[in-house]
C-alpha cells in the first residue's frame, strides 16, 4: 500500500524543464495492434512510414493485457510492437493503462468501483468508472505502472509516458471519497465549526454542524458554497491523483523523455495547471466541427489555455481524422484540405505535435464510429493521402514552425470557481459562463489572446488587455489585483455579475460590485432577468435585439454610460459602462451581450489600448495567427476558413512563404480551405 501513502501525503516539487527536445514537429496517430489481426503490423508500419508517420501513441488502454490475471503480467506483445516502430524510425508515447480496469479486479473487488450521488453506481464495461482514491485500485494502479516502467523505460523507442487518460472526478462519491473531502474542510478551516458555518451561512434553514461527525454528504446538499468547494476538492484529488502518478514514472524515465496526461479542452472540471505540475508537456484532445463549420476556433480556444498552463508548447494526442461519434448520427468527414488546415492551426497555437485518434478504425465496440486515416478496410484513402502530403511539407518546414513562442497582449481570466457557482445558481438556460463566447469575440477579429487560469495564476503585468467573463466567485485579493492592473494602465472588459460574491460563493455585505466599485465607477443594488432587447443611446452603432437574460441597474458615479436598454423601465439605468481609472480604462458590460455586441466591445477597447494594427482590417473567415520561432523569425498563418477562393493584401509584404518558397508580393491568394505560411526574413 506503499502508493496510497504517496498518493495522500506526497508534496511535490515545481515543474522540471522539459527534457525531451522536439527539433521538428511530430505526425501521427493513436495505434492499437492489440485491435487487429497480428499479421498487420508488418503492414501498418509499412503504410506509416509511406504516409510520412513520426510518432504513434500506444498502450493506454490495455492494463487486461498487460495483467491479464491477477499478479500475471505480460509484456513481450507490446515489446514486438515497441522494437518495430524503432527500427523503423518512428517515436513512441507509452500510456499508463490506468483509466481502464480489468475484468478481474472489478470482480474480485468491486469496492474500486465508483458510487455517484443520490444512490447511483458504476459497473464494469466502461473505462473510468473507479474511484481513484480507493486504496485497492492505487496498490494495484502503483503496481501495474511500476511493473511497466521496469520492463519498458529503457527502450529506445519511447520518447514519453501519457499517465492515465482524459481524467476527470466523473462523479465520485464513495463513502472514502466524502470523508477525504470532510478532513479537507477541516483543515481547510482549522478545525472550527463556528468559522464554517459563519463563512457558508449554514444557520440558513438550521443546517449548522455542531460536530464534525455530523458533517453531511453531498447527496442532497444545497449549500452554493458547500458545491464549490466540493467541486474545488474534486480538482485536488485529480491533481494528486495525476501527480501521484507522474511522480512514479519520473523515478524511472531516462533524461531524454518526458511525461505528459491528455486534457480534454473543457477546462472546467480540473485544475490542470496544478495537475500539469510534475510533467514536462501537457497533452490536450482536441475533437471539433468539420466541413462547412469548420473554423478553427475551438483549436484556438484549446490551445490558448493549454500553452498558458504550459508557459510554452503542447502537443495534440487525439484529434479528428475522419468522423466521429458514439454512432452514426454524426458522421462528417474533413472536405479536401480540411485535414491538412487542422494541422497548421494547432501548430500556430504552439503544438508541437499533431496525432490522430486513431490509425485504424474499429471493428467493433462503442467506437466503431469513430473513424481513424484508415477505415475499417484498412486501405489507403482519401484521408491518408492528404495525412500523407502534409507529412511531406511538414517533413520540409517543420523546423521553422516547431517551438513557436507567442507573446501575446490580451489574457482572457478563466475561473473554474465562477464557473461551478454560477452553474449552481443559473441565471439563463444558455451557456451560463460565456467564456467561448469571448474567446470568438477576440479570435474572430485576429485579436490572439492567452486563457490565463485566474484561480491559480494573479499576475498579469505581461498583459496591456484583460477581457473577464462573469467573475461571480473570487478573493478580495483577486479583486484587487485587478483595480491595480487597471490603475497601473491596463485595460480591462469586464462581464456582469463580477465581484459579487466573496470565496465562499457568499455575496458580498456591500453595494455591489464590492472592491471593484473604485475601478468600475459605478455602484448597483438591483438586477433582473430580461428578454431579448435592443439597445438606445449606444455608442457601437447596433440595431435589432443585442442584449438579453441578465440586466444591472447600474448607478454611474465616475463612470461613462455607453449604452441603455431601449425599454420604457430598464432604460433608466446604463447597461455598458467606461471608467477612466488611473492610468487605465475599464467597460463594464452589466448584461448578456449579443456575439456583435461584444466583438465591438473588445474591438473599442483594444483600439484605446492600442492593440490594433493591419491586421485587424481582415475577420473570420481569414484568420492570422502569429508567434516566433527558434531562429528569431516572426512566423505568420494565414487561414481561409471558408469553400470559396480569397484574395487578400499581404499585410506581410517582402515575405517568403514556407511551403512553396517564394516571396509573397502584394497580395495573398488562398485556396478553399487554405493556409499560407509566412515568414519574416
Amino acid at each position: 500500500m506503499r502508493g496510497v501513502i504517496i498518493f495522500l501525503f506526497c508534496i511535490w516539487g515545481f515543474t522540471a524543464n522539459a527534457q525531451y527536445r522536439f527539433d521538428n514537429i511530430l505526425y501521427g496517430a493513436a495505434y492499437y495492434s492489440e485491435y487487429m489481426p497480428s499479421e498487420r503490423l508488418d503492414e501498418d508500419i509499412k503504410m506509416m512510414k509511406e504516409a510520412g508517420v513520426t510518432i504513434v501513441r500506444v498502450g493506454e488502454s490495455t492494463w487486461s493485457l498487460f495483467e491479464p490475471q491477477e499478479g500475471v503480467f505480460e509484456f513481450a506483445w507490446m515489446d514486438r510492437i515497441l522494437d518495430k516502430m524503432h527500427e523503423a524510425g518512428i517515436k513512441v508515447i507509452l500510456g499508463t493503462p490506468t483509466y481502464s480496469i480489468p475484468a478481474w479486479m472489478a470482480t474480485k473487488y468491486p469496492e474500486v468501483l465508483a458510487e455517484h450521488t443520490n444512490g447511483g453506481k458504476a459497473y464494469y464495461g466502461i473505462r473510468q468508472n473507479m474511484d481513484i482514491t480507493n486504496p485497492t485500485y492505487l496498490f494495484f494502479s502503483e503496481r501495474i505502472v511500476r511493473k511497466m516502467m521496469e520492463h519498458f523505460a529503457k527502450h529506445p523507442a519511447i520518447i514519453g509516458y501519457q499517465v492515465d487518460n482524459e481524467v476527470e472526478a466523473r462523479g465520485i462519491n464513495n463513502r472514502d471519497y466524502f470523508i477525504g473531502f470532510r478532513n479537507y474542510i477541516k483543515d481547510k478551516f482549522e478545525g472550527s465549526l463556528p468559522l464554517l458555518n459563519k463563512e457558508w451561512g449554514l444557520n440558513y434553514w438550521g443546517m449548522n454542524i455542531n460536530t464534525w461527525e455530523d458533517f453531511y454528504q453531498r447527496d442532497g446538499v444545497t449549500n452554493p458554497s458547500y458545491k464549490n468547494e466540493w467541486e474545488r476538492y474534486n480538482r485536488k484529488r485529480l491533481a494528486e491523483f495525476l501527480n501521484w502518478q507522474c511522480d512514479i514514472v519520473n523515478e524511472y524515465k531516462g533524461n531524454d523523455q518526458f511525461v505528459t496526461h491528455c486534457f480534454m479542452p473543457y477546462f472546467h472540471n480540473i485544475d490542470q495547471v496544478e495537475s500539469f505540475r510534475q510533467m514536462q508537456y501537457p497533452a490536450i484532445n482536441i475533437y471539433h466541427d468539420v466541413q462547412d463549420k469548420q473554423n478553427g476556433q475551438w483549436i484556438a480556444y484549446s490551445g490558448d489555455y493549454m500553452r498558458t498552463v504550459a508557459k510554452g508548447n503542447y502537443i495534440v494526442t487525439e484529434t479528428n481524422a475522419q468522423a466521429i461519434g458514439w454512432s452514426c448520427r454524426h458522421q462528417h468527414p474533413p472536405y479536401d484540405g480540411q485535414l491538412r488546415q487542422n494541422v497548421y492551426a494547432h501548430l500556430a497555437s504552439g503544438a508541437n505535435m499533431v496525432s490522430y485518434w486513431h490509425w485504424h478504425s474499429l471493428h467493433y465496440g462503442q467506437e466503431t464510429y469513430w473513424r481513424g486515416i484508415l477505415g475499417q478496410d484498412l486501405k489507403p484513402n482519401r484521408v491518408y493521402k492528404e495525412f500523407a502530403s502534409t507529412a511531406k511539407e511538414l517533413k520540409s518546414i517543420g523546423a521553422d514552425l516547431v517551438n513557436l513562442s507567442k507573446d501575446n497582449k490580451v489574457a482572457i481570466l478563466y475561473s473554474h470557481d465562477s464557473y461551478h457557482a454560477m452553474k449552481f445558481m443559473p441565471y439563463t438556460d444558455k451557456k451560463h459562463y460565456p467564456v467561448e463566447m469571448i474567446h470568438s469575440a477576440l479570435y474572430n477579429q485576429n485579436i490572439e489572446s492567452d486563457i490565463v487560469p485566474c484561480d491559480q495564476w494573479t499576475d498579469f503585468s505581461k498583459y496591456k488587455m484583460l477581457v473577464i467573463p462573469p467573475l461571480y466567485v473570487a478573493t478580495d485579493s483577486l479583486l484587487e489585483k485587478i483595480d491595480k492592473f487597471v490603475k497601473g494602465g491596463g485595460y480591462v472588459v469586464m462581464l456582469y455579475k463580477s465581484g459579487y460574491c466573496n470565496e465562499h460563493s457568499a455575496v458580498r455585505a456591500t453595494l455591489a460590485p464590492g472592491p471593484l466599485r473604485k475601478a468600475c465607477g459605478f455602484y448597483y443594488q438591483e438586477y433582473a432577468n430580461i428578454p431579448d432587447l435592443p439597445l438606445k443611446d449606444n455608442a457601437f452603432g447596433l440595431s435589432g435585439n443585442q442584449i438579453s437574460d441578465w440586466y444591472e441597474f447600474l448607478i454611474p458615479e465616475t463612470a461613462k454610460p455607453l449604452a441603455y436598454a431601449d425599454h420604457p423601465f430598464y432604460g433608466k439605468w446604463p447597461v455598458i459602462t467606461e471608467n477612466d481609472y488611473g492610468k487605465g480604462k475599464l467597460i463594464y458590460v452589466g448584461t448578456y451581450p449579443s456575439l456583435e455586441l461584444l466583438e465591438k466591445i473588445i474591438l473599442k477597447t483594444a483600439k484605446d489600448a492600442g492593440l490594433i494594427s493591419s491586421i485587424n482590417d481582415y475577420r473570420f473567415p481569414i484568420i492570422m495567427r502569429s508567434g516566433r520561432n527558434e531562429s528569431g523569425k516572426t512566423v505568420h498563418y494565414v487561414f481561409n476558413y471558408s469553400a470559396g477562393s480569397m484574395i487578400i493584401n499581404n499585410p506581410y509584404p517582402d515575405c517568403k512563404e514556407l511551403i512553396s518558397g517564394k516571396t509573397i508580393g502584394n497580395e495573398i491568394k488562398l485556396a478553399p480551405w487554405d493556409v499560407k505560411i509566412i515568414c519574416e526574413q
